[in-house]
């Protein structure tokens, strides 16, 4: 397939071949004027990394973590390094793809750029995730290296025994100074690394993704992508040199990945990486390191209100909210005890992250807010017909990013509609512009910033030898956003029981990443359906 940007970098055409047919892709504007002269070659890595050193930022810090701290030159040192080990030990060429796993640090940072700067395509997978799960994207992207932090080795080697395909599993530890195989790989070669020359629209990342149905889907994003995602959002949130950046989405969400890499690194700031971002470390950090800027999910803005009184987070400056739904209460909460406004917003793994988002002064309490510059939005009817403004519909969008789904043109037909990015998300758009969310638009559980599929937790509970019968819906909780409730009928009623429940429950976290387990469970005579047979899911979030 012949993309703008010239000749393909990639020897390996795989996610090339799999991009859907263009006339299934949404629209995509580069228009306005911070977008419009990128040009035909890119590297992301090398605009976001080595042209920070180039502008004289090496001595820079760009990571804390734990006890230890990152240079801007020392993370170009290191992704060099790695890069080699790379293409020199396992045999990478361009177009491959590289399976990391980690928790927030330094060393997946400088693998994420490493394998950019060989030409490869990064998939992130998040550390909770169970052998059965990774098996699936090791099959998908057709992975044969993956780098794994050190302490995340058991599913890894679970995965490494079930896919022989899978011909390079190393392992690091956060640092990359340990006796971990690969921190002694890396350890040991020169630094220096020739950056392939990839074009703007090669592929560069494919970021897994839970549907309402089915398997995870994989969305493919070029070069020109992830420059084009720093440089739109803070054109109203800004993001300085001098700010320090702290928080708790992962790096396998776009939301962390942006907040604690791309954004730093593209602005020449500073990131704090917490390795268990609790409220507890993250607050911690806030006040050891002076953090001027806190990215989180609301549930975890929820949890550091319980516990702030006891941190100095005086250093705050910013605040920013996203990956589940901000509700009113919790902005006001937060306002009252930091004297702080959280700046909501929404993005999407299709889109790489936000396009709608709150400006720092929040005009509107408890909007969503208004497309980000370089983006446009509106509501659609349920023939993708735009609504005037006053009306709820389902949200569209585009810009300068949108879905492309990896080998998925069924999906990428549903995505995409009449040019438009369809997000899932029903909201309404005021008479000056401003979105507010309203609710979801299909089975899609949003619970504490983790997108988790209805379908796909009903399929493991129907699995459990005790279950006959399953239906899973998200209820709204306080603290989370929202709560998995299983809707049981089991074999045999009368065994309905607390323990019974917990057994459930158990059998769930070991079967698929624990945050994905029913938290409430029902046990019902009879799911109510409809005349023709099917569950009548609302019925079962009022229960």
């Amino acid at each position: 397939m012949h993309l703008p940007g010239g000749p393909s970098a990639h020897v390996d055409k795989f996610a090339r071949d799999l991009l859907p047919p263009p006339d299934l892709w949404p629209v995509f504007d580069y228009s306005a004027p911070h977008l419009k002269d990128y040009p035909d070659r890119i590297n992301a890595a090398v605009t976001l990394l080595d042209q920070a050193v180039a502008d004289g930022f090496g001595d820079k810090v760009v990571f804390h973590y734990g006890e230890g701290s990152w240079t801007y030159a020392q993370l170009l040192d290191k992704a060099e390094r790695i890069a080699r080990v790379l293409v020199e030990d396992f045999g990478l060429v361009p177009g491959n793809r590289v399976l990391m796993r980690s928790g927030n640090t330094p060393m997946v940072a400088a693998c994420w750029l490493a394998v950019l700067k060989a030409g490869g395509i990064c998939v992130m997978s998040m550390s909770l995730l169970r052998a059965k799960e990774l098996g699936y994207l090791v099959d998908k992207a057709k992975i044969r290296i993956a780098l794994c932090e050190e302490s995340l080795a058991e599913e890894m080697e679970l995965t490494r025994a079930q896919k022989p395909d899978l011909a390079h599993v190393a392992y690091f530890t956060p640092l990359g100074d340990g006796d971990a195989g690969f921190d002694r790989m890396v350890g040991e070669k020169p630094s220096g690394f020739a950056n392939v020359d990839t074009a703007a629209d090669d592929v560069a990342a494919i970021t897994f993704t839970s549907g309402t149905t089915g398997n995870p889907k994989g969305a493919m994003h070029f070069h020109r992508d992830i420059l084009a995602v720093t440089d739109c959002w803070p054109q109203s949130h800004t993001v300085e040199p001098d700010e320090i950046i702290v928080g708790s989405p992962s790096f396998a969400f776009t939301y962390g990945l942006a907040a604690f890499l791309t954004y730093p690194l593209r602005y020449r700031a500073t990131a704090v990486l917490v390795a268990k971002p609790t409220p507890d470390l993250i607050l911690d950090a806030i006040q050891r390191h002076k953090c001027t800027s806190l990215y989180a999910v609301p549930t975890s803005f929820h949890a550091m209100l319980q516990i702030i009184d006891r941190y100095d987070v005086s250093s705050l400056r910013k605040c920013s909210s996203a990956g589940e739904h901000l509700r009113v209460k919790l902005y006001e909460d937060w306002l009252r005890a930091t004297g702080l406004k959280l700046i909501n917003g929404i993005g999407m793994t299709e889109m790489l992250t936000h396009f709608i988002a709150q400006t720092a002064e929040v005009p509107k309490e408890g909007a969503t807010g208004r497309p980000v510059p370089g983006y446009c939005a509106c509501i659609l009817d349920d023939d993708d017909n735009p609504l005037p403004p006053g009306n709820r519909g389902r949200l569209a969008v585009r810009g300068p990013t949108g879905c492309r789904y990896l080998d998925d043109e069924e999906r990428q037909a549903k995505f995409v509609r009449q040019g438009w990015n369809v997000t899932g998300d029903i909201m309404e758009e005021d008479a000056e512009g401003w979105f507010w969310y309203v609710d979801r638009s299909d089975d899609m559980i949003v619970s504490s910033g983790y997108n988790i599929s209805a379908q796909e937790v009903e399929r493991v509970i129907l699995e459990h030898p005790r279950v006959f019968e399953c239906a899973v819906v998200g209820v709204p909780d306080e603290a989370r956003g929202n709560i998995v409730r299983a809707c049981i009928v089991l074999d045999d009623p009368s065994r309905a029981s607390e323990v019974l429940a917990e057994d459930i429950q158990n059998y769930v976290k070991a079967a698929i990443a624990p945050y994905k387990y029913p938290r409430e469970i029902k046990f019902l005579e009879v799911l109510p359906k409809t005349q023709t047979g099917k569950v009548q899911r609302f019925r079962l979030r009022q229960i």
